[in-house]
């Protein structure tokens, strides 16, 4: 049996004490700006999210459905859904996708946001020499976020047709190491790994940390950066109606005129 990555019990709880809504509004913006470049009505709309507050302000027409291993989702009923700000979290990705296009009419559309694999880097970095220097090894404290690359490849998993993946980063400047755990603690994205420690880490850690964070990473006035970055997921229920890629060896016309350039044949090896 595969290991979980996330304690849901402590994620419950994680999320239960956030009061800074900063990127459930960013993402609420991004899927916002995603949904007016779609050029056909969208009139049932599902959001996947612990935030609902927020994601009321998407329309009339939106259902909530809590995060969970099993998806509250009637299979087929939406023009829409919406995996807000949480599969970075899910011990199965491609099961989330897959019952979020259960639910999608065809044709319908799916938009995935999560935190991909540069999210943090610097705190990644810092804590983990401060940690092998100062007690010899190494604990899983921070996330193991997925790449773009990688997790693309999760829409053609989940069955849906079209698939795109995209990402944006932001950058948020903090005094201190203790100053930027307060905020992940205040967005609800402390760690809820299902290995991590169970017990305080040592003081001397945290301060061998933060002094890394600052020699590596510090800038404008000894402030220390933290990187966000945001993958955009986004794919379609199948329907006759897509584009399908042309078979092999059926294009009508040579990229060499397309181009306006000569054709240059290489010969042929001898077998």
């Amino acid at each position: 049996m595969t290991p979980l990555l996330t304690d849901l019990a402590a994620l419950s709880r994680n999320r239960a004490r956030a009061h800074d809504m900063l990127w459930q509004h960013e993402a609420l913006i991004e899927v916002q700006d995603r949904l007016a470049e779609v050029n056909k009505p969208l009139t049932d709309i599902a959001v996947i999210t612990d935030f609902p507050g927020v994601w009321r302000d998407l329309g009339a027409n939106v259902t909530l459905i809590p995060h969970a291993e099993v998806l509250a989702l009637q299979a087929g009923p939406f023009d829409a859904v919406i995996h807000a700000m949480g599969l970075h979290w899910a011990n199965d990705p491609v099961g989330q996708l897959v019952q979020a296009r259960r639910a999608l009419r065809p044709d319908g559309l799916l938009i995935a946001l999560l935190f991909g694999g540069q999210t943090l880097y610097e705190l990644r970095a810092s804590l983990a020499q401060a940690e092998a220097e100062v007690s010899g090894g190494l604990s899983p404290r921070v996330l193991p976020m997925g790449e773009i690359r990688d997790l693309g490849g999760l829409l053609q998993r989940a069955g849906l047709a079209l698939p795109v993946a995209d990402s944006f980063t932001k950058t948020l400047m903090y005094r201190d190491l203790p100053h930027l755990c307060a905020d992940l603690r205040a967005f609800g994205e402390t760690s809820a790994l299902a290995a991590r420690p169970r017990h305080f880490a040592r003081r001397a850690i945290f301060a061998r940390a933060g002094k890394i964070y600052a020699q590596h990473y510090g800038q404008m006035g000894a402030r220390i950066p933290a990187t966000f970055e945001v993958l955009c997921l986004t794919g379609w229920a199948p329907h006759e109606s897509q584009q399908k890629p042309l078979r092999p060896g059926s294009a009508a016309a040579r990229l060499a005129d397309a181009l306006g350039a000569a054709e240059i044949i290489l010969p042929q090896k001898d077998s």
